[in-house]
């Protein structure tokens, strides 16, 4: 049975407001994409045939919401039990995040209405890279739901339901920790199909997997830190500066990995001069190591890392830095040849801000009503 107890209080805040109205104008602009076309709100093109919405929602959007990959292998694989009363708060954020990213690249579908093919088996194409991303995101999805169902269990008192899923959740944690693996790992296969037209300093046929999961592990230990930090001051939790401290630890040794795996395939590769070509994939990768390196220099000493406000500015700069590497590798450089161009719309934009306003209002909401957060600290 989890200590963790619903938060109360009210849900319709200024912050949940202000979410709201957000939510409610990204919905106006889906509206006239499902009525007019994708055409009458986004711009994309032959070029460019993904964009916002596929770059931010999927590829992004699924690694900001590692925190419950994260920690599972942590907890269950390294059997680091101390991590335990994060736990649902990350799986609640991971399963919002994969949920919404799975809207997301339904939104994206020409043929939306076409969608259930992908689970068919004489309509799959076995060579498409997407196709193992898309089972399994939808696979995992599933997994973050049984997952997460004694919050709800709990809730509603059914003990005996409970009881039995307790004793099946091993098999259900052992999936959500393989599926993100592989589908994580498959991104950066993605980025392989697409050849010449992934910018030097973001391709490499030997390590785009391992980068990719490294980048998506690495932003979900940072979201789990800032997400803590966050509900610390939105609900007046206690601190848990020093069961995070460690996590930052372990971003440290992730981002070392990291980094030598990037910067040897550069040197290995002779793409040295592109970094100092002074041109603008220049300028995005410097600005990209910068934001790498600023989590790994903040938190090498322990006396930084038991600092709060420096702990939360380290994770924000690895979200930004994963999410910015991946806007990189798939949207900003990419080069489809000449006469093609891509610059999000309006309406573009306003729907992803209204499906990340939601995950917002839902997170709310859930907290305040279910056995999500803990009211005392852990050391």
């Amino acid at each position: 049975m989890s200590h963790a107890k619903p938060l109360g209080g009210s849900i319709f805040t200024p912050a949940f407001m202000l979410c709201l109205v957000l939510f409610v104008i990204g919905m106006y602009f889906l509206g006239v994409r499902f009525m007019d076309g994708m055409g009458a709100v986004a711009n994309i093109n032959g070029g460019f045939p993904w964009g916002i919405w596929v770059v931010y929602d999927v590829v992004i959007g699924t690694a900001l919401a590692c925190g419950g990959y994260a920690l599972a292998i942590t907890i269950y694989v390294f059997n680091k039990g101390q991590y335990h009363p994060l736990m649902r708060a990350a799986l609640l954020a991971s399963l919002l995040g994969y949920a919404l990213g799975g809207v997301g690249a339904f939104i994206d579908m020409g043929r939306y209405w076409q969608f259930y093919n992908l689970l068919l088996p004489w309509h799959m194409n076995f060579n498409a890279v997407m196709l193992e991303v898309g089972l399994c995101v939808t696979t995992y999805i599933l997994v973050l739901v049984i997952e997460f169902a004694p919050a709800f269990l709990e809730r509603i008192g059914a003990h005996g339901v409970l009881k039995i899923l307790n004793k099946m959740l091993f098999i259900f944690i052992a999936l959500g920790i393989l599926l993100p693996t592989m589908h994580q790992s498959s991104l950066g296969s993605f980025l392989i199909a697409m050849g010449y037209k992934v910018a030097p300093l973001w391709q490499t046929v030997h390590f785009q997997p391992l980068l990719a999961l490294l980048t998506a592990l690495t932003m979900g230990f940072s979201i789990v830190i800032f997400e803590a930090s966050a509900s610390q001051v939105t609900f007046d939790l206690p601190d848990e500066t020093s069961l995070l401290s460690k996590i930052g630890k372990i971003i440290v040794g992730l981002l070392l990995v990291y980094l030598v795996v990037r910067f040897g395939e550069i040197i290995l590769n002779g793409k040295v001069g592109y970094i100092f070509a002074g041109d603008k994939n220049s300028l995005l990768f410097l600005l990209e190591t910068l934001l790498f390196i600023f989590p790994v220099v903040a938190l090498l000493s322990q006396k930084m890392r038991q600092n709060p406000r420096v702990l939360l500015w380290a994770a924000v700069s690895m979200l930004f830095a994963g999410s910015l590497y991946r806007f990189n590798a798939f949207l900003f450089t990419y080069d489809p040849g000449p006469g093609y161009s891509y610059f999000p719309s309006v309406g573009e934009v306003m729907v992803t801000v209204g499906i990340v306003a939601f995950e917002i209002m839902a997170y709310m909401v859930m907290v305040k009503m279910l056995p999500v957060l803990h009211k005392e600290a852990h050391a």
